[in-house]
């Protein structure tokens, strides 16, 4: 079978495919069987190029690993809710031949899409857990991850981004650029992901591509313009035409698998040459080459416009915006070829790690096989056969059977099983080397930490981690599955940096915490199907703070004498606050001058402290932002302990302190975003203002209002069911945490009131 010429930037190829050709060529993506071929063929010929290329790049002057490294690219989906992720990678496995039949989100066949493998994503029809598969397309191999679209699994999308070299993002034709999909962006940016955009559902009915454009231009500051340009809308939707080749796409066969190429529709050639003029002109501004080409009009040929695309959007200065149907199996094959002519090969993304032994010095990495190995955990699983740790190896080789060393725990720890992840299913390997996404078995480690071979001390930036805002308590129904309720609990935690367990000191309970409703929900559903515990769940209750205001003294003297040693420990100093929004949320300072209080003793006075911080007079919720200043006290020779001084700094500041500073609650303030018809715009606002909401911005967007507030969490329970019936089912929101604030003092006394009046029920 030949093998196509390699070249730096890949063209798009169609073959027409039809049944008076029977010719099998290589380039031909339609036939599911056909792409299984070429994907076998690939892996074959990537196992040849590890050995036999050594030999023949002696004689190339290349290293074995070029021509493997530019066929691969690692990519992800991510949009707003619903845009239609999960069934574009459902389509994208079909084409590539991973799969041999589509099944939709919410089918009627019951079997549910490929990459939503957990059952409760399949009957609620939303992606949970991101998703990892691999692919062949015409010779190359994409690493692809699904990533959930719900704010409340938005680590799922950081970690999923911070991985990968390149991303698709999603717009929904009708719905624009949404809430969520400002979020997604904003990630992507943070992580300076490459991205190609594609606008999904030009079938529905009010499906308007270039007003979304429009918006990706105004609201995410996108540098963008269309590569394509489709025939047709809603129920008339048949093609499209590419604007770089100049040539319309009809998609035909029962799964729009046979791609027919033809001449641009005469009706349309003078739109196609105005949409191409604006594209080379976008692209011209940021690339120099076509720019020159461009100012001095010089015939601009389409390999001259696909590689100054490719520069730009590698450089992150442009986004192409791809268009389809991925329901109606229109537009994907070409987007596929985009990812392959667009997004970056992992060795042209720069990626750095912190050099442990260097002070955390910046290095960046080469992206090689040749080098020493580094790879990053960026996600755990609890699989059939104990812990699967997903990988994205940045630089070097993981072989099975290799010791590899956790530089976060300096754990040395051998590869007993290396795998290629598909949706819940996995291939054994023997080997991966630089810019490939793999999972290991047996190796016991967090999200987040890095392995190297041992020769090098990297650790790779850690990942942004939002605190969680919301908690529900939650306990077994029955006193038997403890033991199965506690294992689901540790596993949870430690596949989901998000989720946090804790224990309520007073009533016994366990606490769960996790970034909203839905989020909390999922995982108690999870718990009783995935270890068959019923649990039954309080109230949700907001994760509140108290900090002090004023500087308050305390002296305090805790003396006990009950036969045989006794207990005597004496503090002096003060506590004082912290500026609110300093990064240390507790500190403790020793300013004692002489032997008043032997030196052994201070830890043990920092300690009854910090215990007695843990929680708060007022609603017994955790002291913040909290300084403890200890200038004086007193011991004795004989009844003087450890214990003593931490009961007298506990007493000194329960009893003593505490009350005198003045201290306040501070509550979750969210940062909640609502898109309202307009008609509606004044009942929102002033159910907002009823919520102690502040109003900070306001923004018309065709028909409907873009509000923007800071509400309090505790005010906004429920409240997706308050806003459908404000806006007869019209409105949507999104919401994420902002800041701690202190709350009114009317609210203060609320809270306090309540809280006493649960301590006395109890």
């Amino acid at each position: 079978m030949a093998r196509f010429p390699r070249s730096p930037a890949p063209r798009l190829l169609y073959t027409l495919f039809s049944s008076s050709r029977t010719t099998p060529t290589k380039s031909s993506p339609q036939s599911p069987s056909a792409a299984l071929l070429q994907g076998n063929f690939h892996l074959q010929s990537r196992q040849f190029s590890a050995g036999g290329n050594l030999a023949r790049a002696k004689d190339d002057k290349e290293p074995w690993w070029k021509e493997s490294m530019e066929r691969l690219r690692n990519i992800g989906i991510s949009a707003h809710i619903d845009s239609g992720k999960t069934t574009l990678t459902e389509r994208i496995l079909f084409y590539t031949g991973r799969i041999h039949e589509i099944h939709e989100v919410r089918g009627r066949d019951g079997v549910g899409a490929k990459m939503d493998s957990m059952d409760l994503e399949r009957e609620k029809g939303i992606t949970i857990q991101s998703a990892a598969t691999s692919c062949a397309w015409k010779d190359y191999q994409i690493n692809i991850i699904d990533t959930p679209g719900h704010v409340d699994f938005t680590v799922e999308v950081e970690r999923a981004l911070r991985v990968l070299d390149g991303a698709i993002l999603v717009l929904c034709s009708v719905g624009g650029v949404q809430s969520q999909s400002i979020t997604v962006d904003r990630q992507m940016r943070r992580y300076e992901v490459p991205r190609l955009a594609f606008i999904n559902k030009l079938d529905r009915m009010g499906a308007d591509p270039w007003k979304v454009l429009d918006q990706a231009r105004s609201k995410l500051r996108h540098h963008c313009a269309a590569v394509q340009v489709p025939m047709g809308l809603e129920d008339q939707f048949q093609g499209l035409v590419d604007l770089v080749q100049l040539t319309a796409y009809y998609f035909h066969g029962s799964n729009g698998e046979k791609i027919v190429t033809g001449e641009v529709p005469a009706d349309m050639e003078t739109f196609v040459a105005e949409k191409r003029r604006e594209l080379i002109e976008l692209v011209s501004e940021v690339d120099d080459k076509l720019g020159d080409m461009f100012l001095s009009d010089e015939p601009i040929s389409s390999g001259d416009l696909e590689e100054a695309i490719r520069r730009a959007t590698v450089a992150r200065k442009f986004i192409p915006v791809f268009m389809g149907s991925a329901f109606k199996n229109k537009g994907v094959q070409p987007l596929l070829d985009g990812v392959l002519s667009y997004l970056p090969c992992p060795t042209e993304v720069s990626n750095y790690a912190l050099d442990q032994k260097n002070n955390e010095e910046k290095v960046i990495l080469s992206g090689n096989p040749d080098g020493p190995l580094v790879a990053l955990a960026f996600k755990l699983e609890e699989g059939r056969f104990g812990q699967l740790t997903y990988l994205r190896i940045y630089e070097g080789v993981i072989r099975k059977g290799d010791f590899i060393i956790n530089v976060n725990t300096g754990k040395k720890i051998k590869v007993p099983r290396l795998v290629r992840m598909h949706s819940n299913e996995m291939e054994d390997i023997q080997e991966a080397h630089a810019g490939q996404i793999v999972a290991v078995f047996g190796v016991d480690c967090a999200s987040g930490d890095t392995f190297t071979d041992g020769s090098v001390k990297y650790t790779m930036t850690s990942m942004h981690v939002p605190e969680p805002v919301m908690s529900l308590a939650v306990q077994p129904v029955s006193k038997d599955s403890g033991g199965q309720f506690s294992k689901a609990l540790n596993r949870f935690q430690k596949e989901d940096p998000t989720f946090r367990v804790g224990l309520d000191a007073e009533s016994g309970q366990t606490i769960i915490s996790g970034m909203g409703e839905l989020h909390l929900d999922i995982y108690v559903e999870r718990i009783r199907r995935e270890y068959k515990v019923d649990a039954t769940v309080g109230k949700p209750r907001v994760n509140f703070r108290e900090a002090v205001t004023k500087r308050a003294e305390f002296d305090y003297l805790h003396k006990k004498q009950s036969g045989g040693q006794g207990q005597y420990g004496r503090v002096i100093g003060y506590i004082e606050p912290l500026p609110l929004g300093s990064p240390a949320k507790f500190e403790f300072e020793n300013l004692l001058v002489g032997q008043a209080i032997p030196s052994n003793f201070i830890p043990a006075i920092e300690k009854g402290f910090k215990e007695a911080a843990n929680s708060g007079s007022l609603i017994g919720h955790p002291v913040e932002y909290l300084r403890v200043v200890l200038t004086d006290g007193a011991s004795h020779a004989v009844d003087s302990s450890e214990l003593a001084f931490k009961m007298a700094a506990i007493y000194a500041f329960r009893q003593q302190c505490y009350a005198a500073a003045k201290p306040v609650i501070l509550e979750p303030v969210m940062l909640v975003e609502l898109k309202v018809p307009t008609e509606f715009q004044g009942s929102v606002a002033g159910d907002i203002n009823k919520r102690k909401g502040m109003i900070v911005g306001n923004d018309q967007e065709g028909d409907d209002s873009v509000i923007t507030a800071h509400v309090p969490l505790n005010n906004m329970f429920g409240y997706s069911t308050a806003l459908r019936s404000m806006t007869q089912g019209k409105g949507e929101f999104t919401m994420e945490y902002k800041e701690h604030a202190p709350v009114s003092q009317d609210v203060q006394l609320q809270l306090v009131k309540t809280h006493n009046a649960g301590k006395g029920a109890e």
